[in-house]
């Protein structure tokens, strides 16, 4: 039998399991506006081991907008009123980290510039660099194979 389409349906299961089990690294920058009296809140999924990014700038006003982070286990903290804000954390907990936007203090509509990134790890190392380790050890594999299953014939 050709050894290219004995291995073909199990490359094909591999690359769909492969792919199915990938969340890649989520990188966001978007603007919104926090009317005078309101609040908004933005949600992130985040699993464990999760490197979170999250910086905003506040334009509007006195430059300045009062920030809640919700850990996905439920702890809250409260950086107070800022105008500039960078921070970063590695998730302990699978779940939805809420970033609360409070303007209910002010009557003037805020601009609130976010960016946040999510990097995935697996097994302590950064997602793509293990993706990358993977897909070259079974070409590797695949082109071992080939060859040992050329020579036998």
């Amino acid at each position: 039998m050709n050894p290219v389409r004995n291995s073909l349906p199990h490359l094909t299961l591999f690359f769909t399991i492969l792919f199915m089990s990938v969340q890649l690294a989520a990188a966001t920058s978007t603007s919104f506006n926090v009317c005078g009296g309101e609040e908004a809140t933005r949600v992130l999924k985040l699993a464990v081991e999760d490197r979170v990014l999250i910086s905003f700038t506040v334009v509007g006003g006195d430059n300045a907008i009062h920030f809640c982070l919700v850990f996905p286990n439920g702890t809250v903290r409260d950086f107070g009123d800022l105008g500039y804000f960078h921070y970063t954390f590695v998730c302990d907990f699978e779940g939805d980290c809420v970033l609360r936007f409070s303007n209910v203090d002010s009557s003037v509509d805020k601009l609130v510039t976010l960016n946040y990134e999510v990097e995935h790890y697996i097994f302590g190392v950064p997602q793509m660099l293990f993706l990358t380790i993977v897909i070259a050890t079974v070409c590797v594999v695949m082109v071992a194979s080939f060859i040992f299953l050329g020579k036998l014939h």
